[in-house]
């Protein structure tokens, strides 16, 4: 059996995915935001091997979550399901940045570079991430006008590249990206089309499958289907100048630079 956390893990997706690992016998770690949060999920806690608590948009608190989940031990797998959607405003962060880049794009960064290296790496992603822009310039929304729906499809576009970065600079270990589809959870709405289950089926399996194809990385998939992502996602010169722009938000290097 695995050791899995779960971000993100105390509705929608998450708590979907952890609760089928759960029932499966895997080790889950499960993530809330608040204390508040996690009470909500009590049912599902008191089945889970731990808890975790933290905000994903304040730097501090995801470096506090990466060190209660590296204290309970390595994990097999680590799922970065949380993310937002459409935001009113920029916002500000504890630490100054947009709080859609800090939850979907900065939080899952800080968190791969801080916890110990599990042997799988799953991010979600959404097929909005066609819509995102290739230039870097501005990333962080500092001198745009705010546009919530372009910066989600940024985050996605951002996020999936990062997997097949780290599928690059990290051959041990399988690095995925998982686009589950428009469904019917509290960011999707009641009237999403795709299936709830399959949504987070893709990831449960990319967790924990032992299938020659669930074995692998650097793979864009929806519900167990591996498609073809956008193309600066494939693209190193774009995987290397977006790693680079994260290092410049965050202070943190994630892998040394290739010469």
């Amino acid at each position: 059996m695995s050791r899995i956390f779960i971000t993100g893990s105390t509705d929608g997706l998450g708590l979907a995915a952890a609760r089928t690992l759960i029932s499966q016998g895997h080790d889950v770690v499960l993530h809330a935001r608040s204390r508040e949060r996690a009470a909500a999920i009590a049912d599902t806690s008191t089945a889970a091997l731990g808890l975790v608590i933290g905000d994903l948009a304040s730097a501090a608190e995801t470096r506090s979550i990466a060190d209660q989940v590296n204290a309970i031990g390595r994990m097999d797998a680590v799922i970065h399901n949380a993310g937002i959607y459409l935001e009113r405003s920029r916002g500000e962060t504890p630490d100054g940045h947009a709080k859609t880049l800090a939850v979907n794009l900065l939080a899952p960064y800080l968190l791969t570079a801080w916890i110990t290296r599990p042997h799988r790496l799953i991010y979600l992603t959404s097929g909005m991430h066609r819509s995102g822009a290739s230039s870097l310039d501005d990333i962080d929304w500092q001198r745009r006008p705010w546009n919530a729906s372009q910066a989600y499809s940024e985050s996605k576009l951002y996020i999936a590249t990062l997997a097949a970065a780290l599928a690059r600079h990290w051959p041990d270990v399988l690095s995925n990206a998982v686009d589950p589809g428009w469904v019917p959870t509290k960011m999707g709405g009641a009237g999403a089309p795709d299936d709830l289950e399959m949504g987070h089926l893709t990831q449960t399996w990319l967790a924990t499958s032992d299938d020659a194809a669930a074995r692998v990385s650097g793979g864009y998939w929806y519900h167990r289907q591996r498609r073809e992502a956008a193309a600066e996602v494939g693209d190193v010169g774009f995987q290397d100048a977006m790693v680079e722009k994260l290092v410049d938000l965050t202070g943190v290097r994630l892998f040394e630079r290739h010469g």
